[in-house]
């Protein structure tokens, strides 16, 4: 099948066989398509759409493009294994849910083998704040992941190469030619690594907002209503919750500094209520669609216990420790510091109006805690502490954030740019809530 007949079917509006997906597919893995070809389908896509149908089709055809995880056989003779669930957000700043909520559902009794990414662009990746931990390993074999679960009920690992190889062709053209924004390119991206797992349930956080890849509520309720149905279409039972990403979510940005917030949280020594919200929401949906709770009630009371009686922290100590870094993470402070700590003063009283939140988040890799560039080396000790929410009342004088720098130069930069990118008025403002629409299913 010729691919300039398939781009042509595309650029004229008419939908793609499943006939027509799995070509195109099958030339990103094997090099049929070139990478002209390839991005012109996908510009053809981005102007004229694809259905439903389509979505589904070309979902599953990147998940069969490389292993798939098969969890019925195991062949350890240990018999049966938990539900497989999951949870993946869309990106922000400040979000560490993911540290907090594999140990929870394992506590709970699921298995969470979290395939997540390094950060992109203004939001942070989960695998660079676990690397921050000494000697934490992405990287595990299958084995290793199975024994991992074993141990602690949760593993947090990168994506290997042989996981839906198409998709990470097809992003990094996407990445270079204008193709990202694509509804369907996005869908079928996230849930072909997704099902490639082998999950039994997934819950999803759609994010929308200044610091949101989805900046409107529309958007982001479309984005959350297509992997919710290619999702299920595809088999594996979905929910998604679309939540603000106008703040900071918790106190802390950067990656040595948020998984010490999540260490805080899952001890219940401080617990940011926003963070506390959607950490325990997303759990619960998740424990309900996986078949562990009866309904919400029962599912929030399950995660409340596993959080007070201390079995979430020891879950994520032994995943930790499983995947390479030290066992006493939970009792002692093994997260580097940066040398360089300034508070933000407010330049006079008032009350927070609004931030910049995508802007702040770009602060934390002007700091060195993102890449700008693929080969850039993370700096785990920077970013922004303490940082202020929206409806706070400050004093001139108390801190906005704690900056953490590796120079007194970055430090005196970052002040500056912190003052700028919050907005203090007169007059009180409303929070307003973190979860902005029910589960969509």
């Amino acid at each position: 099948m010729l691919p300039q007949e398939i781009i042509r079917t595309k650029r004229d509006g008419h939908p793609l066989t499943a006939v027509q997906i799995n070509a195109f597919v099958d030339g990103l893995v094997t090099g049929g398509w070139s990478d002209a070809q390839a991005s012109a389908l996908a510009m053809a896509v981005v102007l004229r759409g694809m259905d439903a149908a389509e979505t589904v089709a070309l979902t599953q055809a990147m998940t069969r493009s490389g292993d798939v995880l098969r969890w019925h056989n195991l062949d350890d003779g240990l018999g049966d294994h938990p539900p497989i669930l999951d949870k993946h957000s869309t990106g922000g700043v400040g979000d560490k849910v993911s540290l907090m909520l594999a140990p929870i559902v394992a506590a709970c009794g699921g298995w969470v083998p979290m395939v997540s990414g390094r950060g992109l662009g203004h939001t942070g990746g989960t695998l660079d704040k676990l690397e921050s931990l000494p000697g934490y390993r992405t990287q595990l074999t299958r084995d290793e992941l199975v024994a991992t679960l074993r141990t602690a009920g949760c593993a947090i690992v990168g994506a290997s190469p042989t996981v839906a190889p198409a998709d990470r062709r097809l992003y990094a053209i996407r990445d270079v030619t204008a193709t990202v924004e694509s509804t369907a390119l996005i869908t079928a991206s996230i849930l072909s690594k997704k099902l490639a797992a082998g999950l039994q349930a997934l819950v999803m956080d759609v994010k929308t907002g200044d610091g949101a890849f989805a900046s409107t509520p529309e958007h982001a309720r479309e984005l959350a209503l297509s992997l919710v149905r290619v999702a299920e279409g595809a088999g594996l039972p979905t929910r998604a919750i679309i939540t603000d990403m106008n703040q900071v979510l918790g106190h802390t940005a950067g990656n040595a500094l948020e998984v010490q917030e999540a260490l805080d949280y899952l001890r219940g020594t401080r617990r940011d209520v926003r963070l506390h919200t959607l950490t325990r929401t997303l759990c619960a949906e998740l424990l309900v669609l996986g078949g562990l709770a009866g309904d919400m009630a029962d599912a929030e009371a399950r995660v409340d216990r596993a959080l007070r009686s201390g079995e979430a922290l020891e879950r994520f100590e032994r995943m930790v420790h499983a995947q390479g870094g030290p066992a006493d993470v939970g009792s002692r402070s093994r997260l580097p510091k940066a040398p360089v700590q300034r508070i933000v003063p407010a330049p006079h009283a008032g009350w927070v109006q609004s931030m910049a939140v995508r802007e702040l988040g770009m602060l934390v890799v002007t700091l060195g805690g993102g890449r700008r560039t693929a080969g850039d080396v993370i700096d785990p000790r920077v970013g922004l502490s303490e940082v202020c929410q929206i409806g706070d009342r400050r004093e001139a004088g108390e801190p906005l954030a704690i900056v953490h720098a590796a120079t007194e130069a970055d430090a005196d930069d970052a002040v500056a740019h912190v003052h700028r990118f919050v907005t203090l008025g007169e007059a009180p403002v409303a929070a307003g809530s973190v979860i902005l629409a029910a589960a969509c299913h």
